[in-house]
């Protein structure tokens, strides 16, 4: 199966999920957030670096719940940056 690329918006997207779930993260280690999450300390890593821009979104709610994020945080805090949980842009 092939993949179709990455849109630009979609990369960006990616990137600032993972910022956000980075910086929630703070000190705790990877492997922590990761177990408590119950996903791969590799999987995190991808959804951090933006190299998995479009996790799943029981992925996304594990880590929020891990972080002690709220998924309404989490979609306001992406909103703040233009952009939306659900992938389009919001205009801002």
């Amino acid at each position: 199966m092939v993949r179709t690329p990455l849109t630009p918006e979609e990369r960006e997207r990616g990137e600032r999920l993972g910022s956000l779930l980075r910086e929630a993260r703070g000190a705790r280690s990877m492997a922590e957030v990761a177990a408590r999450a119950g996903i791969s300390a590799e999987t995190l890593r991808k959804i951090e670096t933006g190299r998995a821009p479009t996790p799943a979104f029981f992925t996304v709610a594990a880590l929020a719940g891990a972080l002690g994020l709220s998924m309404d945080e989490l979609a306001g805090r992406c909103a703040l940056a233009g952009l939306d949980v659900t992938g389009a842009s919001s205009g801002f």
